[in-house]
């Protein structure tokens, strides 16, 4: 049978992201997710509930969020479910918790100047952006370097 773990949330960051190095080096940061779902129960009245998701990432991408990313921001992950498993010290119980491990992520709300997006993925981010433009291309050059004479068309619009 077939398996696929993949998860895509956005939410916003309830605490500033911790970042710590392993002994080897690698970067690790952890994070929490607040996501708020809304809706109307059968009386009309608004009903709000918030999922709190504990996320990880490592490398590079660690130290990315843990430079531009700060407590209320909010943020788009995408990655996988991992389910950590250990012994309470008090009580020997098992306890477990799933989390999501981090494998790409979007800035949601990062506008430079004149709202253009900016940080580390603004080109991506730009591209991808509902009714965003290609970037315009040069217009070809008659002779002498002079652009050709611009031809009316008969759309009405």
């Amino acid at each position: 049978m077939a398996n696929f773990n993949k998860v895509i949330l956005a939410g916003n960051l309830t605490r500033d992201p911790e970042l710590r190095y392993t002994p080897k080096g690698s970067a690790v940061v952890k994070f929490t997710l607040a996501i708020n779902r809304t809706w109307k129960n059968e009386a009309g009245e608004n009903k709000e509930e918030v999922s709190f998701v504990d996320v990880e990432a490592w490398s590079r991408q660690a130290e990315v969020i843990a430079q531009y990313m700060r407590k209320g921001r909010p943020f788009l992950v995408e990655g996988r479910l991992k389910q950590d498993t250990w012994e309470d010290k008090n009580t020997h119980q098992k306890q477990s918790k799933l989390k999501v491990v981090l494998e790409g992520f979007s800035f949601i709300d990062a506008k430079g100047p004149e709202g253009a997006p900016s940080g580390p993925d603004a080109p991506r981010r730009a591209a991808a952006a509902p009714g965003a433009a290609p970037p315009a291309a040069k217009p070809p050059e008659g002779p002498e370097g002079e652009a050709p004479p611009v031809e009316e068309d008969d759309v009405p619009f």
